[in-house]
């Protein structure tokens, strides 16, 4: 498996756009986070967090090759529970549904990273340490409020057994630790 260096030279070659790879900087942290709490693989999840879009801009975030292509570039580098969570991720691409605790925790996790950057960017100071739990779970019922985040996958984190506010505040406290480094 490859090393969290090699993961970050490899997200930076293939990944151009800063907000991206603030994304993925951010997955990671809440799928670290995730792991130390499930008592899983904190470098196999927190990896399999910072490479899941890894191809989302060869691709051109079609919903169609998003994940697959993925498992093209990191082939032989990484495990297959990671390589399966990083395809599964994007169920479009796949016509199946996420079965495995690995799946749900990646796709949840990446997902509310979303959500939480965007009720930070509505504070005044636009920084993630202003953010409360509260406020997640709250937007969480505002369909209106980053429309495109789906609620229903940040829900899953109920199949791994943590409720939404557990779930929200692991993500937040991790997107906390690493708020200066993603530009929140």
């Amino acid at each position: 498996m490859i090393t969290r260096d090699e993961a970050v030279e490899l997200l930076e070659e293939n990944i151009q756009s800063v907000n991206m790879r603030n994304h993925s900087y951010a997955s990671e942290a809440v799928l670290r986070a995730l792991a130390r709490r499930l008592g899983k693989s904190e470098e196999e999840w927190g990896i399999a967090g910072l490479l899941h879009d890894i191809d989302s801009e060869l691709v051109q975030a079609d919903p169609y090759q998003h994940g697959p292509y993925a498992a093209t570039l990191l082939e032989g580098k990484i495990t297959p529970e990671m390589l399966d969570a990083i395809v599964m991720h994007n169920e479009m691409a796949t016509g199946k549904e996420r079965f495995t605790e690995f799946q749900y925790a990646l796709a949840a996790g990446e997902t509310i990273t979303g959500l939480i950057t965007a009720t930070a960017l509505v504070y005044p100071d636009k920084k993630v340490a202003s953010v409360k739990v509260k406020s997640i779970t709250k937007r969480m019922k505002e369909k209106a409020f980053a429309a495109s985040v789906r609620r229903e996958v940040i829900l899953e984190c109920e199949k791994i057994g943590l409720s939404i506010d557990e779930f929200a505040e692991i993500s937040l406290n991790a997107m906390q630790e690493i708020g200066e480094q993603i530009g929140l």
